[in-house]
């Protein structure tokens, strides 16, 4: 046993010689026939900045232009809607809309509520409870979906209800 474990060892160790050269002309020989790819990269385009010269149109960025948003909103014709900022804001309203999917449904009695997930988590919300980035409130919550009512701004200003439905997500993993 003693033997085979010294020609073992002896054996292992004449594999480990110094002798490199073979190495070293294969490397040679690579290096000779590999020729570089060169890829043809395109000058850059001039950038040209865009000027706002029309005098004659409302400047964008105008502290006037707010004033008149302001304004409207405050003006007798205006809906007199208005979401209630100082409200404390919940979980599901940090994330837009269109990412939140309904999963499920759980009923307690008389009480439905509805597995909506983000991401990973999943979150319990019931009728009253808010989602989404747009001040929405939950409506309704039926076997198939959730229906919410936002508050958005419209052209003018003024805040207007509009209303959204998340329908259940069946057969899909992520």
């Amino acid at each position: 046993m003693k033997r085979l474990l010294m020609v073992v060892a002896a054996c292992t160790l004449a594999g480990c010689a110094n002798d490199q050269s073979e190495l070293r002309a294969w490397m040679q020989e690579v290096r000779a026939n590999t020729r570089p790819v060169e890829e043809r990269i395109e000058e850059p385009k001039r950038f040209a900045p865009f000027r706002y010269e029309d005098e004659a149109q409302a400047d964008p960025f105008s502290p006037q232009k707010l004033a008149v948003v302001l304004e409207s909103s405050q003006r007798p014709g205006s809906s007199g809607l208005r979401p209630d900022l100082n409200r404390r804001r919940e979980a599901l309203e940090a994330f837009p809309l269109d990412t939140i999917r309904m999963v499920g449904r759980l009923e307690n009695g008389r009480r439905n509520h509805a597995l909506l997930q983000v991401d990973k988590t999943v979150y319990q919300a019931q009728v009253g409870n808010y989602a989404g980035q747009n001040f929405g409130v939950i409506t309704r919550i039926s076997e198939n979906e959730v229906q919410l009512q936002e508050l958005v701004q419209d052209a003018a200003g003024d805040w207007v209800r509009r209303e959204s439905t998340l329908r259940l997500q069946e057969g899909s993993s992520q």
